[in-house]
């Protein structure tokens, strides 16, 4: 069985802190087009719905690749590429300046053309939140 394979059904994690700046929420908008005023406005999102900015769901959802990469095993040689997303939520923001982490469990593996490919669930938490920030399930190929 292979390395992916060894871990099915284990949950990894939790993984190490990642703070969420506001430097890194104005380069999202910035690289995604996204400048909207919840995001990259500190002055009007401070009386907005959430107190202050907050990320983009679609940040909290690419910094699942720095955790994929702390979480699973790591390989000498070969490659792990995104293959797609089967679900995703968003069930409570991310304000700026706090920090997230996640825990990761391997579902499913099976051969794939060239490799494997595994679906991976993953939470992702806010230090002190009261509910998950992201829950997604990843589907990832795993190439020798």
């Amino acid at each position: 069985m292979s390395a992916l394979g060894d871990l099915l059904g284990v949950e990894l994690g939790p993984t190490s802190w990642i703070e969420v700046t506001q430097e890194r929420i104005d380069a999202f908008a910035a690289a995604t087009d996204d400048p909207q005023w919840i995001h990259v406005d500190p002055d009007r999102a401070a009386a907005g719905p959430f107190g202050t900015t907050i990320a983009h769901g679609f940040l909290t959802l690419s910094l699942c690749v720095p955790i994929l990469q702390e979480a699973l095993p790591r390989r000498e040689t070969g490659m792990t590429v995104n293959y797609g997303v089967n679900r995703v939520r968003f069930p409570a923001p991310v304000p700026s300046g706090s920090r997230i982490r996640a825990r990761v469990r391997v579902e499913s593996v099976e051969e794939a053309p060239g490799g494997e490919r595994a679906v991976l669930a993953v939470t992702v938490e806010q230090e002190g939140g009261e509910k998950p920030v992201c829950v997604a399930e990843l589907v990832v190929l795993t190439v020798p």
